[in-house]
């Protein structure tokens, strides 16, 4: 017997990820958003496609997840603050969100979902990838879980990525349209100490709280960490943890910052990639 009355859900793959059918995101009644949200939970990440909705319906949609996040470094829309929209153009060398991370780590109260809405996509190229921390944690061996359950990592919003040893700023250079929308975070907290191991809120589940914020282990030196954040974000990525979703206008991806990381794939070729963002504000990680 499914275990929706409302909605049809379809894994993409063993690891994580679902396409979710039956649901018009402009006329959604709470019965069907609570089937979503428990279908969300369960996958960690799932897709929705041939939506049609407004900047007000989307907002809308994201409130009934919780608080809208701003992020600290990139203004939002001019009418709608709330969303992001991310821009990528044939010729642009830099890919917003191009390297394995979870949202706003490097914040105190770091994104519990992200939603995703694509307005224009290229004809191939520009998927997203995402994986599943639970894995990551439970297919750890026992020695390292016991070695890391005390361990905070430190996160960063702008020193310079461990990916290319680039600061945010010199990393837009290549794509002008989102190097415009760049400001100062101000006073906003955009460094942060959290567990390595974190306990999901809803689920009780524990997950490899990891991602390319990840500068540091608190206390250790150095030599220490590297190595170690190396291996353990090379172990949350295997391909064996991951989905991948191919985008198409009119769909849209949700997805749990507090058990996955995700990827943006810089293979767009020809075409405009052109989405609207929005985060949504979560909790303190234990």
């Amino acid at each position: 017997m499914s275990a929706y009355k409302r909605i049809t859900v379809s894994p993409v793959s063993g690891a994580l990820g679902a396409e979710v059918s039956g649901v018009d995101l402009a006329n959604l009644d709470d019965e069907t958003f609570d089937e979503l949200y428990r279908a969300w939970l369960a996958h960690q990440v799932i897709f929705l496609r041939d939506q049609s909705i407004t900047p007000e319906q989307q907002v809308a949609f994201a409130e009934r997840f919780g608080d809208i996040h701003y992020h600290p470094f990139m203004k939002g829309l001019d009418k709608h603050p709330e969303i992001l929209e991310i821009v990528r153009q044939p010729g642009d060398s830099y890919t917003f969100g191009d390297v394995w991370h979870t949202d706003q780590m490097f914040t105190p109260t770091p994104a519990k979902a992200t939603m995703l809405y694509a307005l224009e996509t290229p004809d191939a190229g520009g998927d997203t990838m995402f994986t599943n921390l639970y894995l990551g944690h439970d297919t750890l061996s026992e020695p390292m879980r016991d070695m890391l359950k005390n361990v905070k990592t430190w996160n960063s919003g702008n020193s310079p990525n461990r990916s290319d040893g680039r600061a945010r700023l010199d990393r837009y250079g290549g794509n002008a349209q989102m190097s415009a929308k760049l400001k100062d975070p101000g006073n906003q907290i955009t460094e942060t100490a959290h567990p390595i191991i974190r306990t999901h809120p809803e689920t009780g589940k524990k997950a490899l709280y990891i991602g390319n914020h990840t500068q540091s282990l608190e206390g250790f030196a150095d030599a220490e960490a590297k190595p170690l954040i190396d291996f353990l974000m090379s172990h949350a990525t295997r391909p064996d943890f991951t989905c991948r979703f191919r985008w198409a206008p009119g769909s849209m991806a949700i997805w749990d910052n507090r058990c996955t990381q995700h990827l943006a794939l810089a293979d767009q070729i020809t075409g405009q990639r052109r989405m609207h963002r929005i985060t949504i504000t979560g909790d303190k990680p234990v």
